[in-house]
């Protein structure tokens, strides 16, 4: 008798194991089927957290997968700098939460901004969330961090100013992410294990500590992973990113996916403007009259200058 195919929801993945939770029922550990072909061959990982799934079981209490349904949308990064390869950190997201510090480690706006293009690009709403704010001691920093918050909400992301560790802001994501499926993604270090546990304590995800040499974060998260916090409401954890990568931009397209910049492109002399050297630019004149923030122009410069060497 042939097997009965299941759908379920990809909830960890482990090198070529992958957690899926089917529709009815437990979790069942799967492998993907043998001639399962690479997407466009590009991908190191045919299948990612978030993802919709095909499997049936077999005699040993495993599944295999057949088949990865259509994905609504995915955050996508270079696998490694200069690899032609991609990585898909998830799929099927409702909210992108990049968690941001600016004591250590800190997090730069090129970070920042590279990811919140990417989930322009596939239609992901996005949110910055400043962690550690209990650590805001120093005028100098504190300042800094309320001109970031003033910077991307002006430009129309939510920003929140969290303590995952006193719990100063919690219910306010508590609130946000209600009913969605939420990635959480940043650098190592900058709380997102932490945050996690704040939202949902009975995770216990591992919490880890600044490496003492680079005063940078140490991966706790391994492996991407959801957490189900109630029927409508999942977290993706993620391993830390130390670069983001974007693929697949050109000139063209990239000013498209900066939300104020959007909005002045009609009064370009050029179709095909670039925003770099062409006349009659009108983003590089909104720039000048203080309507775009100029770090942000900054950052979609060499955006285009990584991407298109």
């Amino acid at each position: 008798m042939q097997p009965e195919m299941q759908e379920g929801l990809v909830i960890r993945t482990t090198g070529s194991w992958y957690r899926v939770v089917p529709v009815t029922g437990t979790a069942v550990d799967c492998r993907l089927r043998g001639n399962y072909r690479l997407r466009g061959n590009k991908q190191t990982n045919p299948v990612a957290v978030g993802d919709r799934v095909m499997f049936e079981m077999g005699d040993d209490g495993t599944g295999v997968i057949h088949e990865v349904q259509d994905r609504r949308n995915y955050i996508v990064r270079r696998a490694t700098k200069l690899s032609k390869q991609t990585h898909v950190i998830a799929a099927n997201i409702d909210l992108l939460c990049i968690v941001a510090t600016l004591g250590l480690p800190r997090t730069s706006t090129g970070f920042i901004d590279r990811l919140l293009v990417t989930a322009e690009a596939y239609h992901i709403p996005a949110c910055i969330v400043f962690n550690k704010i209990d650590l805001m001691v120093d005028e100098e920093l504190r300042a800094m961090q309320d001109e970031l918050s003033s910077l991307y909400r002006s430009v129309g992301y939510p920003v929140l100013e969290v303590s995952a560790l006193c719990g100063t802001g919690i219910d306010d994501i508590k609130e946000l992410i209600s009913g969605k499926t939420v990635l959480f993604s940043g650098h190592s270090g900058v709380g997102k294990s932490a945050l996690l546990n704040a939202l949902c304590p009975g995770l216990g995800l591992k919490v880890g500590q600044l490496s003492d040499w680079s005063l940078k974060g140490k991966h706790t998260t391994t492996f991407a992973e959801i957490f189900p916090v109630s029927p409508n409401t999942y977290l993706i954890d993620t391993p830390g990113i130390k670069e983001f990568g974007m693929v697949d931009f050109n000139p063209q397209e990239l000013s498209h996916f900066f939300p104020e910049m959007r909005s002045v492109l009609h009064g370009c002399h050029f179709a095909n403007c670039t925003h770099r050297h062409e006349p009659g630019c009108a983003v590089k004149q909104a720039v000048a009259d203080g309507i775009i923030p100029e770090e942000r122009y900054h950052n979609y410069l060499n955006i285009i200058e990584d991407t298109n060497p």
